[in-house]
């Protein structure tokens, strides 16, 4: 096999494995169920990572990692600085809303998983904040401590992702950043 044919397969199988994490959760498949429902060996997955644990984290981690491109990609297409606000937290909604209930209350309780939605969440909060001072500075918002609005989204990014949102609103993780982005932009309009 080829180096670039490795590199695609690799690429595929981990998307195959985003998507039925995504939809199922993965607390309770084990290594021999996503190996069938992948329709490969374990072999093959041992190739992709060491282990379950390893092999589910890889797997949250390869799906942030392609979210992000695409919410970037969604800032990038505009150029006013709401519209950049609003596309970049629905962008984030429309990558959340592929994830079932059970894959994010399974992320929150497994360790690992739940570091790497912590630390795209953190990630998510300062592209917020730059996204908002580079509007204040355009004059698109008005006045505004820009920190401050940057620690209350941080804030409540931080609790979709441990699911006290969901818990207390019966909101999806997507549906709460869509109500961040329709409160956020209406405080910050001039």
């Amino acid at each position: 096999m080829t180096r670039a044919r490795g590199v695609s397969r690799r690429t595929a199988l981990f998307d195959e494995l985003v998507d039925l994490l995504l939809g199922e959760g993965f607390a309770h498949l084990t290594l021999d169920d996503l190996a069938a429902r992948l329709r490969c060996s374990k072999r093959t997955l041992y190739t992709l990572a060491g282990s379950k644990e390893q092999l589910v984290r890889a797997a949250v981690v390869h799906f942030f990692r392609a979210a992000t491109e695409r919410v970037e990609a969604a800032v990038t297409a505009r150029t006013d600085p709401a519209q950049q606000v609003d596309a970049y937290l629905r962008a984030v909604a429309t990558e959340l809303s592929a994830a079932s209930a059970r894959f994010f209350d399974d992320v929150a309780a497994f360790p690992p998983a739940a570091e790497v939605y912590e630390r795209n969440t953190r990630a998510a909060a300062r592209r917020v904040q730059q996204l908002v001072d580079a509007g204040m500075v355009a004059g698109a918002f008005r006045p505004v401590h820009a920190g401050f609005v940057g620690d209350v989204v941080s804030a409540t990014m931080v609790r979709i992702q441990q699911r006290k949102v969901a818990a207390g609103t019966a909101l999806s993780d997507a549906d709460a950043y869509a109500h961040l982005a329709d409160l956020l932009l209406h405080g910050l309009a001039r």
